[in-house]
């Protein structure tokens, strides 16, 4: 993903969320993705995809069954 593209996705989210604390970082080693944090904290991946000029991006978040809270 582009610095442009990275940018644009990150404003996104922000928006989507209302949550200016969310923050995406260019991962060294895969152009197609990029990594979404929280202040500092990971939370997931954003992946690009480009078919036959439709791009779109998927946000891939996974949450671990021993970090959900009990129910009352």
């Amino acid at each position: 993903m582009t610095p442009t593209e990275i940018a644009r996705v990150q404003k996104y989210l922000r928006s989507t969320f209302d949550n200016n604390r969310l923050n995406l970082k260019r991962r060294s080693r895969d152009d197609a993705s990029v990594e979404v944090l929280l202040e500092d904290e990971f939370i997931g991946l954003i992946y690009k995809d480009d078919d036959e000029g439709d791009v779109s991006y998927a946000f891939n978040m996974a949450i671990l069954d021993m970090d959900l809270p009990e129910l009352d």
